[in-house]
């Protein structure tokens, strides 16, 4: 597999932190609609995280490249189905911060749940966890994928977890935002933390997409 090498985030705190911490970067860089898929790969910015050449599968069993969210802003979280108390509560914030955005804003935003669990996190899971928590299909995508590839993406996300003894996974509490590139613009980091400046990073980013045509 193609390895990426980014000037990403240090390593966020693990599950028992609850500091607040954010981060914010510039967004540049766009590839025509009309553009081969090795011209789009080049076109992607040296910190896009877009460039990752790994596939997923989303809750409908569909094959995703990650490069398939490219175009609008996206929030995004590295999660487990089965976790009984962190990801409930980031989810929760996630749905704070989709329902804080102006309608018009919102329709140019994503969420994006990656589960840490790919063993567990099959596809039938992941579509339970959206019925459950009420995940919107126009604008959460919730994908699993192989673990080599987790393992990678949460290093670009600076996103640590480790598998206990009792199957739970002490994990990062880390909501990043992505611009409509796939760039790291904004970190969110802790649970129950203000929602405010991640809101107005996004409405900033979303507010005036640029033209994909």
């Amino acid at each position: 597999m193609k390895r990426m090498a980014l000037l990403l985030i240090p390593v966020a705190a693990l599950a028992v932190s609850c500091a607040t911490s954010s981060r914010d970067s510039s967004s540049g860089g766009q590839a025509s609609c009309c553009a081969t898929n090795a011209e789009q790969a080049a076109a992607f910015t040296d910190k896009s995280l877009y460039q990752l050449d790994s596939t997923w599968t989303n809750d409908s069993g569909q094959p995703v490249k990650f490069g398939k969210l490219r175009g609008r802003v996206q929030v995004v979280v590295m999660f487990f189905a089965s976790c009984t108390y962190a990801c409930p509560i980031i989810v929760h914030d996630m749905k704070r911060i989709e329902a804080a955005l102006p309608e018009a804003v919102r329709a140019n935003t994503g969420f994006t749940l990656i589960t840490i669990d790919p063993e567990r996190d099959t596809t039938e899971a992941l579509q339970s966890f959206r019925s459950i928590h009420k995940l919107a299909v126009n604008r959460w995508t919730l994908l699993h994928g192989k673990p080599d590839d987790t393992l990678e993406l949460a290093a670009l996300l600076g996103v640590k977890f480790k598998r206990e003894a009792s199957g739970q996974f002490a994990h990062s509490n880390l909501i990043t935002v992505l611009n409509d590139q796939g760039e790291i613009i904004h970190q969110q980091v802790g649970l129950n933390q203000a929602i405010e400046p991640t809101v107005q990073v996004i409405e900033r980013a979303a507010g005036s997409p640029r033209n994909h045509d």
